[in-house]
């Protein structure tokens, strides 16, 4: 298995993947069990967000890390069914004027910033339009220091982790609202035709059926789903 390092609540915890703890940690120990592998089977490795989705032979069965399925990107590597339905919620700091006025027309007047390569960074572009052209990073934590000294006035990201991070990593900021769903979700990824990915949607659909993956939803993400709703 393979995923970003670091790696964040509440889809990991601890940034330590083989405790099983958080909801893709979880989930992916819940498919590891239902395809017959124990525990102590399942080996993880890291693989860079951007490197994920990249075409060409990989080094791992699957990478889940919260990438979601796009057509793009399913060109190149071959995606599972969901196993989470995703949404985008906006970060900003609380001092800012975003925190009050966050019309739709005034969301395009800020200043926004994002990890190159995500589906946060084009849904800035494509759904809010701002004047000014969004900032790219190499990765969220350079994001979260943007935001954090004021190069940037905010930025998206999945809803769960933009809580956890308002919360516990960037002092002085809140999540303003999440967007309107999309249909985006989040997808394990295999290399392009690999036919492990018949066993992984077999396991996926018995989990669901069973309630295994509701069960964990309302155990490590409960908490994200009551964020109140914006246009943008």
């Amino acid at each position: 298995m393979a995923t970003d390092n670091p790696v964040y609540t509440p889809w990991f915890v601890n940034n330590h993947p083989a405790n099983g703890k958080g909801y893709e940690a979880a989930v992916t120990y819940a498919v590891a069990a239902k395809l017959g592998f124990k525990s102590s089977q399942v080996k993880w490795v890291y693989e860079p967000f951007n490197n994920s989705y990249a075409p060409g032979p990989k080094k791992f069965d699957f990478d889940i890390n919260e990438v979601s399925y796009t057509p793009q990107r399913a060109q190149e590597v071959t995606f599972s069914s969901s196993y989470y339905a995703d949404r985008q919620a906006l970060v900003v700091l609380k001092n800012g004027p975003l925190v009050k006025n966050h019309s739709p027309a005034a969301l395009k007047t800020y200043l926004y910033g994002d990890q190159i390569g995500t589906t946060s960074l084009a849904y800035i572009i494509s759904q809010i339009s701002p004047t000014q052209r969004p900032k790219p990073y190499n990765n969220l934590n350079d994001v979260k220091s943007a935001l954090d000294t004021h190069q940037i006035q905010a930025f998206v990201t999945d809803t769960p982790t933009a809580q956890f991070i308002a919360a516990d990593q960037v002092p002085g900021s809140t999540v303003v609202g999440q967007f309107p769903s999309t249909g985006e979700h989040f997808g394990m990824l295999f290399q392009k035709g690999d036919k492990l990915v018949g066993c992984v949607n077999w396991a996926l659909a018995a989990l669901t059926q069973a309630g295994t993956i509701q069960a964990l939803q309302r155990r490590y993400l409960q908490i994200y789903l009551t964020i109140p709703t914006i246009k943008p």
